[in-house]
C-alpha cells in the first residue's frame, strides 16, 4: 500500500482532538485546546493543518497583523518528522502570508532546536545579532532565537527573487 495523499487545509474545531495530541506530544508546557479554540475564532489568525490520508500529522498557525506575520507554533507528530510535513506548512503560511500582503514575517525558535533552525534557514529566515529572548520558553528557562524573512519573497524555490 502506498502512502496517502497529503494535504494542507485550514484547521476547524473538528480537528482539535487530533491537533492536542500532537500538541502534548510535542511541548512540555502544551497550549490548552481552549486556547486553539480561541485562536480559530480571530480574524487576524491563520491556522493550517497537514493531512495524510485522513489523518492530522501536523499544524501550524500565524498571527497576521498590517504587513507583518508571527508564526505562533509550528508542529509535526513525531512519529511523522522528517517527511517535509514542516516544511510544506510553513510554505503555505507563507503563501497565505504574501496573499494578504505581508512583507515581513518573525518567529522564535529554541535554541536547542537544530532541526527547526535549519528549516527556516533553508526557507529564507536569518538571525540578527544580539536577537535572542532570553528565558523565552518558561518550561525549560530556554533563550529563543528571533528570526525574520523580509522580504517575504520565495526564497528556497529555484529562479526565486
Amino acid at each position: 500500500m502506498g502512502e496517502a495523499e497529503v494535504t494542507i487545509s485550514p484547521m476547524t474545531p473538528a480537528d482539535l482532538d487530533e491537533v492536542m495530541a500532537i500538541e502534548r506530544l510535542s511541548y512540555l508546557t502544551p497550549w490548552s485546546r481552549d486556547a486553539f479554540a480561541s485562536e480559530l475564532l480571530q480574524r487576524y489568525t491563520v491556522y493550517l493543518v497537514a493531512r495524510e490520508g485522513q489523518r492530522v500529522v501536523g499544524y501550524a498557525g500565524m498571527h497576521v497583523i498590517w504587513e507583518q506575520a508571527h508564526v505562533t507554533n509550528i508542529a509535526v507528530h513525531p512519529e511523522c518528522r522528517g517527511r517535509g510535513f514542516g516544511e510544506r506548512l510553513l510554505r503555505e503560511l507563507m503563501r497565505v502570508a504574501r496573499r494578504r500582503g505581508v512583507r515581513q514575517m518573525t518567529l522564535e525558535v529554541r535554541v536547542s532546536n537544530a532541526p527547526a533552525q535549519g528549516l527556516y534557514r533553508k526557507l529564507g529566515f536569518v538571525t540578527a545579532p544580539g536577537a535572542v529572548r532570553k528565558g523565552y520558553y518558561t518550561d525549560t528557562g530556554e533563550d529563543a532565537i528571533v528570526m525574520w524573512k523580509e522580504p517575504l519573497d520565495e526564497t528556497g524555490q529555484e529562479g526565486a527573487v
